[in-house]
């Protein structure tokens, strides 16, 4: 077990160093020095986004990217904006979270069973990466998938993180069950060379353009952890 996190810890050094796609270096900088004025009094973390979270954990969530004015100022995934809102609460309704409230790195969130990491680490103009970005940043997935033995789920929030661990299993995985097209709560079987027994279970993510919508509802959300609890406890 200590092994496992020294290994998460390790990636996740590697992650905080990286600066392979100059543009997303320049990018996530500026921002960090032009700041929003909202959190003009803010230190900014500008640099790339650790995954977050139990290293022991048999439910892996993966989202998009870092936003610009969210992680990319509070250094940790889902905090500092209203995607991580409602993705908290829903973590802390679902029992994966140990509170609902998240503001920063000190708020005192704690997950168990669960850790949050994404397709890219840096927040990408737009909130759309490349995919020269996502190609650079894959590896650092690959690498936390292979070191969190015992995944059970993989809860994939949107399009771009569910093709991203798509990509992973075809590169090193095997599939169990056809892949299924992308929908909010479908679910592919796969093989892993940690996690031999493991679910692919897509999600709309929680970004405003789906919750202010309607797309994407707070039931909907705890429908999707609910059934990661039954499938990381299946046997």
């Amino acid at each position: 077990m200590r092994t496992q996190a020294r290994e998460i810890e390790a990636i996740e050094r590697r992650v905080i160093a990286c600066r392979r796609c100059p543009e997303l270096v320049t990018y996530r900088e500026e921002v960090a020095r032009e700041k929003r004025r909202a959190y003009r009094d803010h230190e900014y973390w500008g640099k790339p986004v650790p995954a977050f979270g139990d290293p022991l954990a048999r439910v892996v969530l993966v989202g998009l990217a870092p936003g610009a004015h969210g992680s990319n100022r509070t250094g940790r995934m889902f905090t500092g904006d209203a995607s991580g809102e409602w993705l908290y609460r829903a973590l802390h309704r679902a029992g994966f979270a140990n509170q609902a409230r998240q503001a920063d790195r000190n708020d005192g969130m704690q997950l168990t069973d669960a850790l949050i990491t994404a397709a890219v680490r840096c927040a990408p103009p737009g909130n759309k990466p490349t995919p020269g970005e996502r190609a650079a940043c894959l590896p650092y997935l690959e690498a936390e998938l292979a070191a969190l033995h015992g995944v059970r789920v993989i809860v994939t929030l949107g399009k771009i993180a569910d093709d991203s661990v798509h990509r992973i299993v075809k590169i090193s995985g095997a599939y169990r069950t056809p892949r299924a097209a992308f929908k909010h709560g479908a679910e592919t079987q796969i093989a892993l060379p940690a996690s031999p027994e493991a679910t692919i279970l897509a999600s709309y993510h929680p970004s405003q353009q789906n919750t202010n919508t309607g797309v994407l509802t707070e039931a909907m959300l705890d429908a999707i952890f609910t059934r990661a609890q039954e499938l990381a406890q299946a046997r």
